[in-house]
């Protein structure tokens, strides 16, 4: 079933990366429902190794913001949250439970190319899921990644296998404070039927 303009313009066709946002919290339930409904998103295997902080109170924006490119600093201070969406390099070891059909997890056993080339791509696809679903619930999003990934792993993901992919502000875009919106390649430019 298509869905209706309306929603497909709230997902794409309207939506905006913001930079400015509104002073209006988020609430942590609302959180778990965004993952609620982005969990369902396929990745291959079912190796989901998706992993996410998110940042909310003044301890934590403040182990954030050192770490990141001047320009995304004010971004990310005025954000009601910032979720660091990172990948698990241990993900193999969760593939007994989540795809349980095969012994997935010997397909990565001593090949370290395949499971962080595994991880990237599918905590990528699955960062887009996560914006969509933010999307999908009211939210804004405003994606970066500008930041220094050794020291957003110190301070988020310290003794683990997991490294940031990339960062995402969440909350109630500020639309007066957006710039005219870039422009997109056709169909033609960039796409072919073979």
């Amino acid at each position: 079933m298509k869905l209706d303009a309306a929603t497909l313009d709230q997902l794409f066709c309207n939506a905006r990366s913001h930079n400015e946002w509104q002073d209006k919290p988020i609430p942590d339930a609302l959180l778990a429902e965004l993952h609620d409904l982005m969990k369902w998103g396929p990745t291959s295997a079912n190796c989901w190794p998706l992993r996410v902080v998110f940042v909310k109170s003044a301890d934590a924006k403040a182990r954030l913001i050192p770490a990141l490119m001047e320009g995304n600093r004010a971004k990310v201070q005025a954000a009601p949250v910032t979720a660091i969406l990172g990948m698990d390099m241990d993900f193999p070891d969760w593939l007994p439970k989540l795809f349980p059909h095969t012994d997935a997890k010997s397909w990565f056993a001593g090949n370290d190319a395949l499971t962080r080339t595994t991880a990237f791509r599918n905590s990528s696809l699955q960062g887009a899921y996560f914006m969509l679903a933010a999307r999908a619930l009211g939210l804004d999003c405003g994606p970066m990644s500008g930041f220094d990934e050794t020291r957003v792993n110190a301070a988020f993901f310290p003794g683990t296998h997991i490294e940031a992919n990339f960062i995402c502000s969440l909350g109630y875009g500020d639309a007066s404070k957006l710039f005219p919106r870039s422009p997109r390649p056709d169909f033609a430019e960039v796409c072919k039927i073979v």
